[in-house]
């Protein structure tokens, strides 16, 4: 069973069924992935591998960067610099221009940041990420003491480095409403998606909960993301979670392997890149990312 359909509108966001195609197998675990929409290839993180790979449907999957300091989450910033999220140094870079790699983000007053997780950009610059623990856990980081006495969510821009909320238990994926009024996270340890209100100055209000992720399987809320119409797509147990916009739960895409993250790609944004474990697969999805 490829999907799990919990509302009949599910199949006009999803479809009633989907073919996964691999399209790279063999790795550690996979996460991070990422598209280029001028370039038209794919980034994809494996932590445990501190490789940043890439795949052209020409060419196959080559390697990005190596050693990459056990990067998870990456994006674009407004420029197209990349911007990872590295599990071993705790911080978040930016690949420049020229080649070179600036640090954004590595500490919050004084002490080093948990591990910067998930991370997105705002129109004005502004860089959200989260900030868990996974990253000092052994295999998917360096295992290490933590420094901070919580696992927060944070804004970086040009005036340094803000907390916007202290009270995840492991906060993770995280994505804004068409408008950016609002900012979606999700908690892994416990399974719900909250939402926040985006004040003027780019901090945050509220974060009341707006669904929970619950069904059978492996799997918990991780990578999430928006299509086109507003229906929110999150990992969570057996696979990828489709909310509608009112947070109806609409199905699940049971995935072949456990869901870390995933990424809408190809030239009508319709294929989701869905980064499970030790492979990378594409299926096709009826509204576009």
């Amino acid at each position: 069973m490829s999907v799990e359909i919990r509302d009949p509108r599910f199949a006009a966001v999803v479809s009633e069924a989907v073919a996964f195609e691999p399209i790279g197998t063999g790795f550690l675990f996979t996460e991070g992935p990422l598209w280029h929409p001028a370039e038209h290839y794919l980034l994809f993180s494996d932590m445990p591998g501190d490789h940043i790979r890439r795949w052209r449907a020409t060419g196959g999957v080559t390697t990005f960067r190596k050693p990459s300091n056990m990067s998870n989450g990456l994006a674009w910033d407004r420029q197209g610099r990349l911007l990872a999220c590295e599990h071993a140094t705790s911080r978040v870079s930016r690949t420049e221009s020229d080649g070179s790699i600036s640090v954004i983000a590595s500490h919050y007053q004084g002490k080093e940041l948990n591990s910067p997780n998930d991370i997105v950009v705002r129109s004005d610059g502004g860089i959200y990420f989260s900030d868990p623990t996974y990253g000092r856990m052994k295999y998917y980081g360096r295992e290490r003491a933590c420094e901070l006495s919580f696992q927060g969510v944070y804004r970086a821009d040009g005036d340094g480095l803000t907390l916007l909320a202290d009270d995840f238990a492991q906060p993770n994926g995280l994505c804004f409403s068409h408008d950016e009024a609002r900012l979606f996270v999700n908690d892994t340890s416990r399974q719900h998606i909250r939402v926040f209100d985006v004040r003027a100055d780019g901090t945050l209000a509220g974060g009341r909960v707006w669904a929970e992720t619950t069904g059978t399987g492996p799997g918990a809320p991780d990578g999430m993301k928006l299509d086109s119409a507003g229906n929110l797509y999150c990992c969570g147990p057996g696979g990828i979670h489709v909310f509608a916009p009112d947070a109806t739960a609409l199905g699940v895409i049971r995935t072949p392997e456990p869901a870390a993250n995933f990424c809408f790609g190809d030239a009508d944004r319709r294929s989701l890149y869905i980064t499970a474990s030790t492979s990378v697969y594409r299926i096709r999805v009826a509204v576009a990312g």
